[in-house]
């Protein structure tokens, strides 16, 4: 099943997450299928927080991606923030 999480990146104490589409038997920042787009938690001053292709977020879910809840709350946050 191909599912839509997070993967974790950057140095100790500063995470940076990719979002991407990988295969749920696949390790956490193993091998994935297609990078979504970033959240990056530690942003500071006006760097940019999060960033999501939203076409391509909608493309994995039509044919039947699984959201993670974390990425779920970020989709939720993100076209909160949009609207």
């Amino acid at each position: 099943m191909v599912v839509i999480r997070l993967a974790r990146g950057g140095a100790k104490k500063r995470p940076f997450y990719n979002i991407v589409a990988a295969d749920s038997r696949n390790r956490r920042d193993g091998r994935f299928i297609e990078r979504i787009g970033f959240y990056n938690p530690v942003a500071s001053g006006n760097a940019e927080t999060l960033r999501i292709a939203a076409d391509r977020l909608t493309y994995w879910q039509q044919n039947g991606a699984q959201l993670s809840p974390t990425v779920a709350r970020l989709v939720k946050q993100s076209a909160k923030a949009a609207a």
